[in-house]
């Protein structure tokens, strides 16, 4: 089957050259433009989280064997959620090759978090139809890479643990406010600030308010413990 040379130069960032290429295609497919004739990546997306999370559960275990359940639980979690899906296939410019109906590509269909998230997903279903288990377990561990090593920060709520910083020091709950919306609708992007009762600050901006909350809460937990308050 002739693919694209998009397609190749994406097979050349993804590290795996597709027997079967027809499942890439797929893997990369809206159901915005599917048809009889052009499944949707929704059938592999289901395999593929299922995958990604094997290959995630396998490797926080063999990374800290004495890690409890009640450990690993948010560790897995972290790696596994869709905002991290999405910032993998970010890296990999997978939203240059996506498959779009119109509707979707001029609502902003490739810098989706949710659409990204499925096609990796999806992606990570292909490989292993096309080539196996370990294949699939490569890709995602080479992907993920310093993202694993990373996760214990990851997992971490910030919002919750700035919290019971603040709580464990008499201080009122953190505040936070949203400075400003930038941004067409389909594709905003938050600033927001977090503000302890001291009078400590932090800001951030993301594309979703949780996402900036946390970030900014996380910030700010950061500056507090290592004494730069």
């Amino acid at each position: 089957m002739k693919i694209s040379t998009e397609i190749q130069a994406f097979q050349g960032q993804l590290g795996h050259r597709f027997a079967r290429p027809e499942l890439l295609l797929r893997a990369l497919t809206h159901s915005s433009i599917s048809s009889a004739t052009r499944p949707d990546n929704q059938r592999l997306e289901f395999l593929g989280d299922r995958v990604l999370g094997l290959v995630m559960a396998e490797a926080l275990l063999a990374a800290d064997r004495g890690a409890s359940e009640g450990q690993l639980a948010p560790r897995f979690n972290a790696l596994v959620r869709r905002e991290t899906c999405a910032d993998v296939a970010r890296d990999l410019g997978l939203g240059d090759v996506l498959k779009l109906g119109r509707s979707e590509m001029i609502s902003g269909g490739r810098r989706k978090e949710a659409l990204l998230a499925d096609a990796m997903e999806a992606v990570i279903a292909a490989v292993y139809l096309d080539a196996g288990f370990e294949a699939a377990r490569a890709l995602v561990l080479r992907l993920w890479g310093e993202r694993i090593e990373a996760v214990d920060a990851d997992s971490r709520d910030a919002k919750t643990a700035l919290q019971e910083w603040a709580q464990a020091r008499g201080q009122t709950l953190p505040a936070y406010v949203e400075l400003e919306r930038e941004g067409p609708d389909h594709a905003p992007v938050f600033t927001v600030e977090v503000r302890l009762a001291s009078g400590e600050t932090a800001t951030a901006k993301a594309g979703s308010k949780r996402q900036a909350e946390q970030s900014a809460a996380r910030a700010l937990l950061e500056r507090m413990e290592s004494g730069n308050g």
